[in-house]
């Protein structure tokens, strides 16, 4: 008894040493807020779980944004990088269906924890879209996809992942919607996303539920679908009411010991907060961190293995292997962590983050990822991890200081980020429908695609 009293006295001693360090090193947040989001109508919500979870958007009506994006699986899939259109299953289940074998994709399936919050307006890990005043309807998108009408960034980023050959299109000659992607054409009235929107008006449940959203004299258009989509996505995965949150509003009992002195860290010695800050833990910025590359790559670099992220977005060589600054909201979790889940474990992406150099020069490779088995040879996985040009110059790019780290640091590191989890995202707000308009398989449940 004894023994146990000292240990509370010591950590308690801890805490309230953290307390000072923090107040000392760095100004903590202000709890998330409610009012940080728009606040979408129940009909809106409800129609976009539907579409979310119909495979009626994909060019071989085989995968959904859910198959990727799934509650239960921290609004990802729960693998280092997806196997898209043409798989069969869900998260690490998923593997390569008979037919139409599908690609690895070059990056992981990101998090959409809070994204329709007003303050997220750059999305995907490379900022592809982002918002931008000078741009067609104030947001910046890639060339091919000529946004016809205005459009949230939540909602832009739907438009362009609906027609990505790997993520939902499919490949030419598979279906028109492939076909139509294939020879560049997205936007118009004979482009994918008019083929996509025409599929969904024949579907009678769904043109009468649009027409009471947006009138029964307004043609359906791509930009609806994904207006609803969003408007799903920003109530769903909305994450406010963690504990770190109940300990801003003045719970002091809301974080234990071991996370108050993870959140000291956080704020003052650890320097985390300078990239992860604000309510959501983001600067909303892109840094070149030398993580690690796995996986395909998207064709970058003298060998087609390599990544750049950002650079390849502004064509700025000191923008080359920047990657957007994830929230942290419910990190706990969204496993595997990285642009392309180089690490499947938290502890370990603190421990690269603390030490790049050293990380990136002692990766052990796909072991540290999360990559099961399909049952096929995905030989190339490795290969920028042999290429000893790209690992230095993914090593000179690194802008991340060293902040050396003891284990037990690292560990209330963790535990402050476990009290970022909001337990009512933790499996989504209204979760995952029995049936879609449709009649196809639901994504994530029995019987899926």
């Amino acid at each position: 008894m004894t023994y146990r009293v000292a240990v509370f006295g010591i950590w308690s001693l801890l805490a309230s040493l953290s307390l000072a360090t923090v107040s000392e090193a760095s100004d903590l947040p202000d709890p998330a807020d409610r009012a940080a989001f728009p606040t979408p109508g129940a009909t809106a919500v409800l129609l976009g779980r539907d579409l979310f979870f119909d495979p009626i958007l994909s060019g071989n009506r085989n995968i959904a944004c859910g198959t990727c994006h799934h509650p239960d699986l921290g609004s990802g899939d729960g693998v280092s990088l997806s196997l898209g259109e043409g798989g069969r299953g869900l998260g690490p289940a998923r593997t390569r269906a008979s037919k139409n074998p599908p690609a690895r994709l070059a990056r992981n399936a990101p998090p959409l924890f809070n994204l329709g919050a007003a303050e997220f307006t750059a999305l995907t890990h490379d900022g592809r879209v982002t918002t931008r005043e000078t741009e067609r309807f104030g947001i910046a998108v890639p060339d091919a996809f000529l946004l016809e009408r205005p459009v949230s960034p939540l909602a832009a980023q739907a438009l362009l992942t609906i027609v990505g050959a790997d993520e939902m299109a499919g490949h030419p000659g598979e279906n028109i919607i492939a076909d139509a992607v294939a020879q560049g054409r997205i936007a118009g009235y004979d482009g994918a996303w008019q083929k996509i929107a025409e599929r969904v008006w024949d579907i009678p449940d769904y043109r009468r539920r649009f027409e009471w959203l947006i009138g029964p004299d307004e043609p359906l258009h791509i930009t609806h679908i994904a207006a609803v989509l969003a408007d799903f996505v920003t109530y769903e995965f909305r994450a406010t009411d963690s504990p770190f949150d109940a300990f801003l509003a003045g719970q002091d009992e809301a974080l234990s010991n071991a996370q108050i002195r993870g959140m000291a860290l956080f704020y003052g010695k650890a320097g985390c907060a300078g990239c992860h800050s604000g309510t959501f833990q983001t600067d909303h910025d892109f840094h070149a961190i030398g993580l690690p590359q796995i996986g395909p790559g998207k064709g970058h670099g003298a060998n087609g293995n390599s990544d750049i992220g950002l650079g390849a977005i502004t064509g700025d060589p000191g923008d080359a292997y920047k990657f957007r600054t994830p929230s942290l909201r419910n990190v706990a979790l969204t496993a595997p962590y990285g642009h392309n889940g180089a690490y499947r474990d938290l502890a370990a992406m603190i421990r690269h983050h603390a030490d790049p150099g050293a990380g990136l020069a002692q990766y052990p490779g796909l072991s540290a990822a999360y990559l099961p088995d399909v049952g096929a040879d995905e030989a190339g996985l490795e290969g920028a991890l042999s290429d000893e040009d790209e690992m230095l110059n993914i090593y000179a790019a690194a802008t991340l200081p060293r902040t050396p780290l003891t284990d037990m640091e690292i560990t209330a590191l963790v535990d402050f980020l476990d009290a970022l989890t909001d337990p009512v995202s933790r499996a989504g707000r209204l979760g995952v429908p029995d049936a879609v308009p449709s009649g196809l398989p639901v994504a994530g449940l029995p019987g899926d695609s």
